[in-house]
C-alpha cells in the first residue's frame, strides 16, 4: 500500500519534518483540502510512521464552494484510512457575522477561510498545523520558512523569520504562538505528479481532462458554471475538455483545457508548460501581494 520502501532526497525530508513535528509538538494537525498537494502529505505521514496510524487528525476548512469530486475523494480517503478529520466551515463564520460574503463578478470564499482556520486552532489549541504550501507556487510562499511562526493573532511576520540551517527545525514557540509546517516546500509541482506517479496515489478525477461546462471570462480564464460561481450575461456556457492543476473554491479555481486523463500525459503537460500552477488561482490575480497579504492576515 505504501509504495516503494526506496527514498528520494525530497521524501526524506519530508519524512524527516513529519517526525520532528511529532516529536517537537503536542497537538499537530494536518491541514487537509482533498488536493494533490495534500494527499501527498498524508501519503509521507504514512510513510513517516508506518506501521502505526498518522498520530494526529486531518482538518478541512470548508469553504461550501469546493467542488463536489474533491469532497467525494476527501471523504472516501478518511474512512480507507480510518483517520479522523475535522471539519470547519466558512458558512457558520458567516452565519455568526464574523465574516461578510463577497458579492460581484469576483466573489469568492477564499480570503473568509482565514478567519475560520484562527477560530478551529484556537478550538482544539493545534500548536503546529502541516500543509502542503511549495516554495515554487507563489512569491509570497518561497520566502516562508519550513517551521514558519505565527503569532497569538495568527499572523505572519515575513521579515522576522527564524535561521533554518543543517536542517535543524526550531519548533519552541511562546504562549498563544502556533507554527504552520511545510513537508514538501522544496518540491516542484513536477516533483509531486511524479511521485504520485512513482506512488500509483489515487486523486480526484478533477485533475485529468474531462468534459465539464465552463465560459471564458476576461478572455483567457475558463471558468466552471456552477451556481456559486458569479456568471455575466455576456459570459457563455459551453461544453470543453479541461482539467485542473490546482483545486479551490469553484469561484476562484480556472481550468485548463486539456485531453491529459492519464498520470503519464498529466506529468508530459506539466513538462511541457510555460505558466505557472498559480495561474490558474483566480484569486492571486486581485493584485500583485494579494497572497502575502492573505498569508499577513493568518491565511494557510
Amino acid at each position: 500500500m505504501l509504495g516503494a520502501l526506496r527514498n528520494n532526497d525530497l521524501e526524506n525530508e519530508a519524512i524527516y519534518i513529519f517526525r520532528e513535528v511529532a516529536a517537537q509538538f503536542e497537538r499537530p494537525v494536518l491541514l487537509f483540502s482533498g488536493g494533490k498537494d495534500s494527499i501527498t502529505l498524508v501519503r509521507l505521514a504514512q510513510k513517516a510512521f508506518y506501521p502505526a496510524k498518522i498520530p494526529f487528525p486531518l482538518m478541512h476548512i470548508d469553504t461550501g464552494h469546493n467542488f463536489p469530486e474533491t469532497i467525494a475523494f476527501r471523504d472516501k480517503l478518511v474512512q480507507e484510512l480510518d483517520l479522523e478529520l475535522i471539519v470547519r466551515n466558512v458558512q457558520d463564520s458567516i452565519d455568526q457575522g464574523k465574516v461578510v460574503e463577497e458579492s460581484g463578478k469576483y466573489a469568492s470564499r477564499n480570503i473568509l477561510q482565514t478567519t475560520t482556520l484562527l477560530d478551529a486552532i484556537e478550538e482544539f489549541k493545534f500548536d503546529a498545523c502541516i500543509g502542503g504550501a511549495r516554495r515554487d507556487e507563489e512569491k509570497a510562499r518561497a520566502k516562508e520558512r519550513i517551521f514558519s511562526v505565527r503569532d497569538d493573532f495568527g499572523q505572519w511576520d515575513e521579515k522576522n523569520q527564524r535561521p533554518e540551517v543543517f536542517d535543524m527545525l526550531n519548533g519552541q514557540i511562546e504562549l498563544g504562538q502556533n507554527v504552520r509546517v511545510f513537508p514538501i516546500s522544496n518540491w516542484t509541482e513536477l516533483d509531486v505528479w511524479s511521485y504520485i506517479q512513482k506512488e500509483a496515489i489515487e486523486i480526484p478525477s478533477i485533475y485529468f481532462a474531462h468534459k465539464r461546462k465552463i465560459f471564458l471570462r476576461d478572455g483567457f480564464i475558463w471558468s466552471a458554471e456552477d451556481d456559486v460561481v458569479f456568471r455575466a450575461e455576456d459570459e457563455v456556457v459551453e461544453e470543453r475538455m479541461v482539467r485542473f492543476r490546482t483545486v479551490g473554491d469553484m469561484s476562484c479555481t480556472a481550468a485548463v483545457l486539456s485531453d491529459a486523463d492519464t498520470i503519464e500525459k498529466v506529468v508530459g503537460e506539466i513538462r511541457a508548460s510555460k505558466i505557472s500552477e498559480r495561474g490558474a488561482r483566480i484569486d492571486d490575480k486581485r493584485s500583485e501581494a494579494a497572497m502575502e497579504k492573505r498569508k499577513q492576515q493568518g491565511y494557510f
